[in-house]
């Protein structure tokens, strides 16, 4: 079964860090590159953090210095740290597959940052 559930996300104020994780079944992590992206009301969906299957990482200009992705490969997850979050990082978050154009997602965890 194909499945994405991401969570942590939560309301904070600007300057905070928070870590939210995203557990993929094993069909759609395996050794694929994974990402995170953000959706705003009125907005596409937006590319945040790729991690590729050997770790390897790019991010979007926005978060780079401020986010960092990682991955468990035996657990299936995929972690994003943000720090110093910022009010325009407000939106819901989401993982899949790096550059996924489907219409498989999971359903998102909400990120609030109040300036």
């Amino acid at each position: 079964q194909v499945q994405l559930v991401e969570s942590g996300g939560s309301s904070v104020q600007a300057g905070d860090s928070l870590k939210i994780s995203c557990k993929a079944s094993g069909s759609i992590m395996g050794r694929n590159a994974m990402a995170w992206y953000r959706q705003v009301p009125g907005k596409q969906r937006e590319l945040l953090a790729v991690i590729t299957g050997e770790s390897n990482t790019g991010y979007e200009d926005s978060v780079k210095g401020r986010f960092t992705i990682s991955r468990d490969n035996v657990k299936n997850t995929v972690d994003l740290q943000m720090d110093n979050l910022k009010p325009e990082d407000t939106g819901i978050y989401y993982c899949n597959r790096a550059y996924y154009r489907g219409d498989v997602w999971g359903q998102g965890t909400q990120v609030t940052v109040s300036s």
